[in-house]
C-alpha cells in the first residue's frame, strides 16, 4: 500500500504532528515493529563498557549538563 502525503504543502509543525501520531500508533503494537540487527550489537557493546567500568549512567540533570557542555 502506498500512501501519498503532501509533504511539500505541509508546515514543519504539521509534519512533526504526523510523525508523533505515527510513533504513537507504532507504540501501541511495539512487538510488531522489527528491531534492526545492529540494535543488539550496540546494546551488547554498551553493556560491555558498563561492565568494564568504561561507561556510567547519568541522572537526567547530569545528562542535560553533559549535553550543554558539549554544545559550548
Amino acid at each position: 500500500m502506498q500512501i501519498a502525503i503532501p509533504l511539500e504543502r505541509m508546515s514543519a509543525t504539521d509534519k512533526l504532528k504526523a510523525i508523533e501520531e505515527i510513533w504513537t500508533d507504532l507504540a501501541r503494537a511495539s512487538e510488531d515493529v522489527p528491531s534492526p540487527s545492529w540494535h543488539s550489537d550496540v546494546l551488547r557493546a554498551r553493556e560491555q563498557r558498563i561492565a568494564a567500568g568504561a561507561s556510567r549512567f547519568l541522572d537526567i540533570a547530569e545528562a542535560k549538563q553533559a549535553v550543554r557542555e558539549r554544545l559550548k
